[in-house]
């Protein structure tokens, strides 16, 4: 992985953790136990701290960065979507922020909160534990269910897995120039995940 010493301060990565060969740590990160840090995200510990606790998960393409002296917290299994942007704010264990969001200084996401994909939430905004935002700027609309939390919860163990099988089998190869005949699928089961809609429509 590109890891890069800042002014004297070297990110920190736990040996159970995994870190996608293409995702950038520049400074002042650290990387708990079991966290999946997915391909090109960039964790830039240059001005403020940025902490990811045990199980948590930063998937493709995230940005976090923090004004000087502050920081960017991360509580032990957060879940944080494709493409989301944290600067200086405080995600909470169990919290999801969904697909392309931004978490603006200040904000607290609590935790088992969603923050609904493409939204922005503004500095200094509380998402309660177990709320939903949704929208920009980025407002509480209710309280999750149990389904949605299950749902959710499903997803931080998912990358938990994902953290494990990927530092035992990740590895770069050439690619086949054709398909096989008899093409395996990865060895997920079909009911490890699916979208949190699909599982409501078969509830109804």
């Amino acid at each position: 992985m590109p890891c890069y010493e800042f002014d004297g301060v070297v990110p920190v990565v736990h040996p159970t953790a995994f870190v996608h060969e293409t995702a950038s740590l520049i400074g002042d990160v650290v990387v708990g136990a079991g966290c999946y840090i997915g391909p090109f995200a960039s964790l830039r510990g240059d001005f403020g701290r940025v902490l990811v606790g045990e199980g948590s998960n930063v998937q493709d393409s995230c940005v976090i960065h923090a004004f000087p002296g502050r920081d960017a917290v991360l509580e032990p299994a957060s879940h944080v979507g494709h493409a989301a942007v944290l600067h200086g704010c405080r995600i909470g264990s169990y919290a999801l922020i969904g697909i392309g969001a931004t978490v603006l200084d200040g904000a607290e996401i609590g935790a088992d909160a969603l923050v609904a994909a493409g939204a922005v939430v503004t500095a200094n905004t509380v998402v309660p534990a177990g709320g939903m935002a949704m929208g920009c700027p980025a407002k509480v609309t209710g309280q999750l269910d149990e389904q949605a939390l299950a749902w959710k919860r499903n997803g931080v163990h998912l990358y938990q897995q994902l953290a494990q099988r990927s530092r035992e089998s990740l590895r770069p190869v050439a690619p086949l120039q054709q398909e096989e005949a008899d093409r395996r699928r990865t060895t997920w089961s079909a009911d490890a995940a699916e979208p949190l809609h699909v599982k409501r429509s078969a509830r109804g």
